[in-house]
């Protein structure tokens, strides 16, 4: 059987074009106006009229042709003029290289704007100083220092209430999500404490310790309100519930730290007790800043009465914006060092170490400015020294409120 020659005569072809050799690009082209093609290599693009010839046009003879068709005068220019037109060329900007200058400021800009909503979640200020003070500032080192337009830039960068708020979210999910996949295959201690905030809301604190590389870690896990009461059950619910959710073993805790609240440390209904129920193995421990907590209130019934006369006296002045003012002029008479005092308050994180560090108030002064608008036994107090070794004693040991 004979093939058809339509087909014969079609195959010819396919092969005489796929053997055909190409034509390469040479630098000495640039002499009749022509440069590669941006798009292409193997093509060339006239410098005057911007048309982009075939292949088989990439011949001296077919480049001078058409230079000498489009300008004769040109035809004889030195290589110098078309090198001027190559490098004119090259920087001018194309729409390619306009999309891609505008795509790397957009990354560049949404780059900032994260490591700026890190900034502020940080200091702890608003979402609104982004775009209230912190754009305008930038804007104006741009323009005073850079001496450039600084919209480009500040257009490319939001720092609206919104985004702070998304990219702050963003920011934390990823660093919980990093934290959690270490906790999935390593063994770590969790401390958790239940404090109740301003507005009677009840919060559940939880941090791990771990080790990395060989050294100790120390990670806020969560921060979860409790909807309810704050019974060991409630509490060991929230944890119950959140480590299912990131897929963390409960049987990883080597060991829990507390500070000892009835609904932490029960027997029977106990945060602890349904710990062990769970994980058997896990080791109970007092919270050391709690310890000196303890530590404070088994203070003896002479310095403790010495310690609350103290306070009372402090509070005493604190409490009215009269006797605030005279104690002030009070010390400034008398060219003290200190003349502002701290309103004591049962909080952690008032130590009475510093409330009553000798350094920090003159105690001396507060007790003559009480004992004159209020005699009493504070004298007595005064006589026996009391008061010095309350303050030595908290001083050293940084007794926590």
């Amino acid at each position: 059987m004979y093939a058809e020659p339509r087909l014969i005569y079609t195959i010819v072809l396919h092969v005489r074009s796929a053997s055909k050799k190409k034509c390469q690009y040479s630098v000495e082209y640039i002499k009749y106006g022509f440069i590669p093609s941006p798009t292409n290599k193997q093509l060339p693009m006239c410098l005057l009229c911007g048309i982009t010839l075939s292949n088989e046009a990439m011949k001296p003879s077919r480049l001078s042709e058409h230079l000498s068709k489009k300008d004769s005068d040109k035809a004889r220019a030195e290589v110098s003029y078309f090198q001027s037109l190559k490098e004119k060329f090259e920087k001018s900007s194309t729409v390619t290289t306009m999309f891609k200058a505008s795509q790397e400021l957009m990354d560049t800009g949404l780059e900032a704007s994260y490591k700026l909503s890190l900034l502020i979640a940080r200091s702890g200020k608003p979402y609104s100083i982004g775009k209230q003070l912190i754009k305008p500032a930038v804007g104006e080192v741009i323009k005073t220092v850079m001496g450039q337009d600084p919209n480009p830039v500040l257009s490319s960068i939001a720092l609206s209430n919104d985004s702070m708020a998304r990219r702050i979210d963003e920011i934390s999910s990823d660093v919980e999500d990093k934290l959690c996949s270490e906790l999935r295959s390593t063994h770590f201690a969790i401390q958790l404490d239940e404090s109740t905030l301003c507005d009677s809301e009840a919060l559940l604190l939880c941090d791990v310790r771990f080790i990395r590389d060989q050294e100790m870690v120390e990670e806020m896990l969560f921060a979860r309100s409790l909807q309810t009461d704050t019974k060991g059950s409630s509490i060991f619910q929230t944890l119950e519930m959140y480590f299912p959710d990131q897929n963390i073993p409960m049987e990883n805790i080597l060991a829990c730290a507390t500070d000892g609240a009835p609904a932490m440390v029960g027997r029977q209904r106990g945060f602890i007790a349904l710990l062990k129920n769970q994980v058997p193995s896990v080791f109970a421990i007092h919270c050391v800043v709690h310890r000196q907590h303890l530590a404070a209130k088994a203070l003896s019934t002479r310095l403790h009465t010495s310690l609350q006369t103290v306070i009372k006296a402090v509070n005493k002045i604190k409490v009215s914006s009269l006797h605030d003012r005279l104690f002030r002029q009070l010390c400034q008479e008398n060219d003290e060092a200190f003349e502002w005092l701290l309103l004591h308050t049962e909080v952690r994180w008032l130590s009475k170490g510093t409330y009553f560090n000798s350094s920090n108030i003159e105690m001396l002064m507060v007790v003559f400015y009480v004992a004159v608008i209020t005699p009493g036994p504070i004298f007595e107090c005064i006589f026996r020294r009391r008061i010095g070794t309350v303050v030595t004693l908290l001083a050293q040991t940084h007794v926590c409120a």
